[in-house]
């Protein structure tokens, strides 16, 4: 607090304190409305390796394939499996995904970056002093979305995908 002066009102100068910071992995199903969310430390292919292993092996553990829609990051592909695990445990992973990436600039396109910006709107607009602080609020944030099944409400149609991607569909002459 700055001292008060006769006349004057003691006034508070704000300081931005950065109390470190963390990463968010989405993980969604849009159709059934269930999404979680992993807080790391960094956002390396080890940590994307260890998501992409608890989903397969956590929450579809039964499933013959994994469908994966994926932006184009550097860190997002099967190479991350094999720069994190054995080669065979690698292979076990990569063999059960069926990887999509959408297109350059098109982030837009995946579901989970829409969930994310829901996130970002209803949850991580408040101060977080640790990193505990934001695994507690995300976690009951997914937990609400998860119990009312909540679902993105995608309006874009393969038709509106030729007319806006025009480039990325050959032409059938």
């Amino acid at each position: 607090m700055l001292e008060s002066r006769p006349g004057q009102v003691g006034r508070y100068d704000y300081e931005y304190r950065r109390n470190g910071t963390a990463n968010l992995f989405m993980m969604f199903e849009p159709l059934r409305g269930w999404r979680h969310l992993k807080v790391t430390d960094q956002r390396r292919r080890k940590e994307l390796a260890e998501c992409v292993r608890e989903l397969v092996d956590v929450y579809y553990p039964s499933a013959e394939k994994v469908v994966l829609v994926l932006d184009n990051l550097n860190t997002h592909n099967p190479g991350s499996l094999y720069e994190s695990f054995e080669p065979s445990e690698a292979k076990r992973i990569a063999d059960k995904l069926e990887i999509h990436y959408t297109p350059k600039h098109g982030s837009w396109l995946n579901m989970a970056e829409i969930e994310i910006s829901v996130l970002c709107r209803q949850c991580l607009r408040i101060h977080m002093d640790d990193k505990q602080h934001l695994i507690s609020e995300v976690s009951a944030w997914e937990k609400e979305r998860n119990e009312n099944a909540f679902r993105v409400d995608w309006q874009f149609t393969t038709a509106d995908a030729r007319i806006k991607l025009k480039k990325l569909y050959p032409s059938i002459s």
